[in-house]
């Protein structure tokens, strides 16, 4: 199970509970590594935090924009020395995703870039709403092929795409948020899945968020453990 990779995701602009979910999900048994979004991030004291803090962590901030404003939004991100991880957008197109994934290597040559493709909140009556004429995985896997064609190094997609992703793409690193565990609240997300089947869909990471940092977090995380070694 050690080989098994979880980000959790930090979703609060409180460094109290910041410091008490990077604590309490710390396990041997397990690869934890935090997940911070736009609401950290943002807020007053996360900055500085992400700044010093000596713990591997992913910064997910979708960037999506033309592509010298998005690089000089890396080029930002300088001093962030144990960011291991940034998310971008798909949707900012080939030479956005080529050049910031040229422009990541001069930042550190241990920074992955993960491109992010359908947000798990979204269902194919959402996309058609918004304008797109494919469906999810039809949309996904075009993505990817953008993705790999632009030398970025990982997806991020739902679990329900990540096995036709995979078949496809050997190498890409594949993460997927939605996760829930058996019996837990859906929320806002729409394509979910377990950590297990998630894991048996040849992910290579799995994001939680509120399962794990809701209520009793070293209770949750003993039954996310448990939920894997079933």
């Amino acid at each position: 199970m050690k080989n098994k990779t979880v980000f959790v995701a930090c979703d609060t602009s409180n460094l109290r509970i910041v410091k008490k979910i990077i604590t309490q999900t710390k396990t041997k048994k397990l690869k934890i590594i935090p997940k911070f979004g736009l609401q950290f991030f943002y807020s007053k004291l996360g900055r500085k935090f992400l700044e010093k803090t000596k713990n591997d962590f992913w910064l997910d901030l979708k960037i999506n924009d033309i592509p010298q404003t998005a690089l000089s939004a890396i080029d930002s991100l300088r001093d962030l020395k144990k960011c291991k991880f940034i998310t971008v957008h798909a949707s900012g197109g080939l030479e956005m995703l080529t050049e910031i994934k040229k422009h990541s290597k001069k930042i550190s040559k241990n920074l992955k870039v993960l491109v992010v493709t359908v947000l798990t909140s979204l269902d194919n009556k959402s996309l058609k709403e918004i304008g797109h004429t494919k469906k999810i995985d039809q949309l996904v896997l075009k993505q990817a092929a953008l993705i790999k064609k632009s030398g970025c190094d990982g997806i991020v997609c739902s679990a329900k795409e990540a096995m036709m992703v995979r078949k496809k793409y050997k190498k890409l690193l594949i993460i997927t948020p939605g996760i829930r565990l058996p019996g837990d609240n859906s929320n806002d997300q729409k394509r979910i899945m377990t950590p297990k089947d998630a894991f048996k869909n040849k992910v290579s990471g799995i994001v939680i968020g509120r399962p794990l940092t809701k209520g009793n977090i070293k209770n949750n995380t003993k039954r996310l453990l448990d939920h894997l070694n079933k």
